[in-house]
């Protein structure tokens, strides 16, 4: 057996060569290489990976224009996947704020970005308002020293002055698309005499500082991501590095920014691979060591095109103002193109913290989907600690104006019972709302018409009996639901108005209050008793007391739900405009009820149905 040698390497081929190699000795043979060898040899190299990104120093930035939004798409995937790279390896989370386009440039934007970051519990070890031994962290602030590198391009040969108007600059681009060639500067200040420099400059004509880039060669990095990306040096030509007013160009910027702030590792979207040509060969040029670069791909809309607005929200901002829990935002970004190779899918930060590994990052694009982030945020949503979630759902509740005082157990007990049906902070008005709703008549409405006709007559049906009958128009799509009038058949059909009778006793001798003041175990030992005297059990005894009791075929836990509307209507923190019907309201509804009147106009209706339809 020979010895032969891996090589991963991040630097230059050629004339101007810089490369930053791991070599690991690696078993070969004249034949065919025995796997379980190179397996053994496989372990060690990742042993080795592993040794070596632990000695050195996690550094990592994210830096935000203050003109962006905190996008939701490619620039929030990898806010996450710089942050627990970070924090997975005890390095330190980099926030910069790049603001050299001073027109376009908000204090708003900066601040919103700042907040967003804040919200999702992503805190940064040095950037604005906290400080740090590299700042400042905004680029408006830190012209002198991008200035000062350069001078020092221009002093060492890596740079000139560039003269060209841009009329000229207009001319060389005519010229390469008549000549079907790429847009590249031509050089024509590259070789100019100081004579002719001191000429212009007497003049006071305004100039720019173009990089010299070299004629040959090649460029190599191993991105952690996308393993070996090599550029021709041939196809790029002399480019800006600062403009005629002094600000510096992005690609020049970042890279002195990097270097200074120490950046050991630049994870960023894949948009901006070509950028990396560029700052690699201003690295070099300053004598500045590389970082290992990771280019991540975007996340796309559902329709695999670029995420944007008419996708819906898009920003961290509007995610907020719908609902959506930071640990939930966190959970489902850090999955868009990473996952830690099982099938888990519920990550707290603590946890992401622990198994967030770049190597597990794919290079496929991920694709967004708002049906899983619904599905994560109430998980995340429902692991609260109970009294987190009561806080938050409570104070919702009563600035929603359905509650006029949190005081008391009503709403740890509704945001127990409610709970399963809320995915989302915002849901939680609604949910609320439909409990303590009584809507009898539009249930049974829909029960009536469902008795004996198909869709297309309930259609026929709901046209006309809105237009003569005081039933809310808002039901109209569970009109032609055939699921609920098809439950609700048999509850109209089994003597209803019998049940409603017997219930109405119950309530009158005070049995039934007794029992819900009991709490579970009194409602279960009343509800087993009066199944009792009624001959019924299972669906033929609750369904009927659910629709008379909540008016509804579905809701939660129905014994939960009973006790808890009694608690409502004596516990005084229910507001009235809520549309809140106590115990004692619904019941004087089943009392004053003509259910020889419903039952035949419910055989009326269908009849009406049926010769609409013929």
């Amino acid at each position: 057996m020979t010895v032969g040698c891996y090589e991963v390497s991040i630097g230059y081929e050629g004339e101007y060569d810089i490369t930053h190699c791991i070599r690991i000795d690696a078993p070969s043979y004249d034949r065919q290489l025995d796997p379980k060898v190179f397996n053994v040899w496989l372990l060690d190299m990742y042993n080795y990976f592993d040794w070596y990104e632990m000695a050195n120093e996690r550094r990592v930035r994210f830096s935000k224009m203050k003109t962006d939004t905190n996008e939701a798409g490619g620039a929030r995937q990898l806010e996450d996947n710089i942050y627990w790279y970070c924090k997975s390896n005890g390095g330190k989370f980099i926030l910069r704020i790049e603001d050299t386009d001073l027109e376009r440039s908000t204090k708003q934007s900066e601040e919103a970005v700042l907040n967003d970051l804040t919200w999702l519990g992503l805190d940064w070890d040095e950037g604005p308002g906290v400080g740090g031994e590299y700042g400042p962290y905004r680029q408006s602030e830190r012209n002198s020293l991008y200035k000062q590198h350069a001078e020092n391009l221009l002093n060492s040969g890596h740079a000139y002055r560039c003269f060209c108007s841009n009329e000229e600059l207009e001319k060389m681009k005519e010229r390469a698309q008549q000549l079907q060639m790429p847009p590249v500067y031509t050089g024509k200040w590259s070789t100019a005499s100081d004579g002719e420099i001191q000429e212009e400059l007497a003049k006071m004509t305004p100039y720019t500082y173009r990089f010299r880039v070299p004629k040959e060669g090649t460029l190599k990095i191993n991105d952690l991501v996308r393993g070996e990306v090599i550029w021709s040096l041939d196809t790029l030509g002399d480019f800006v590095i600062l403009r005629s007013n002094g600000q510096p160009v992005y690609n020049f910027c970042v890279t002195v920014d990097d270097a200074t702030m120490h950046i050991s590792h630049v994870i960023r979207a894949e948009e901006h691979l070509p950028n990396t040509l560029r700052q690699a060969l201003i690295y070099q040029a300053l004598g500045f060591t590389m970082p290992s670069f990771a280019h991540v791909s975007l996340i796309l809309a559902p329709d695999r095109s670029k995420l944007s607005k008419r996708h819906g929200a898009t920003s961290v901002g509007q995610f907020r103002e719908m609902g959506y829990l930071p640990k939930s935002m966190v959970n489902y970004l850090a999955l868009l193109g990473w996952s830690d190779g099982t099938d888990n899918e519920f990550f707290t930060m603590d946890q992401l913290t622990q198994c967030f590994t770049i190597c597990r990052i794919v290079i496929s694009a991920a694709t967004s989907d708002s049906v899983k982030l619904l599905w994560m945020n109430g998980q995340h949503l429902r692991s609260l600690p109970s009294e987190e979630l009561t806080t938050i759902l409570g104070e919702r509740w009563k600035s929603a104006g359905l509650l006029v005082d949190l005081e008391g157990t009503f709403v740890k007990e509704a945001t127990e019972l409610l709970k399963d049906g809320i995915d989302l902070v915002t849901d939680a008005d609604t949910v609320l709302s439909n409990f303590l709703s009584y809507p009898l008549d539009s249930t049974l409405a829909r029960a009536a018409i469902g008795l004996s006709t198909p869709v297309n007559q309930c259609f026929l049906f709901s046209r006309l009996v809105l237009k003569a009958s005081s039933i809310p128009s808002g039901f109209i799509t569970d009109l032609v639901d055939p699921y609920a009038t098809n439950q609700g058949k048999p509850i109209v059909e089994d003597k209803l108005c019998d049940m409603a009778a017997s219930l109405l006793s119950a309530y009158d001798s005070g049995e039934l209050v007794e029992a819900l003041k009991e709490g579970p175990a009194g409602w279960q030992k009343w509800v087993k008793s009066f199944g009792k005297q009624l001959n019924r059990k299972g669906k033929s005894l609750f369904m009927p007391l659910r629709v008379l009791l909540t008016g509804k075929l579905h809701g939660p836990e129905m014994g939960g739900s009973i006790i808890l509307i009694y608690k409502a209507g004596v516990c005084g923190i229910i507001s009235p405009h809520a549309g809140f019907k106590t115990l004692g309201d619904r019941l004087k509804i089943l009392r004053e009820m003509d259910w020889e009147a419903f039952n035949a106009q419910k055989c009326s209706d269908a009849d009406s149905v049926t010769a609409v339809s013929l």
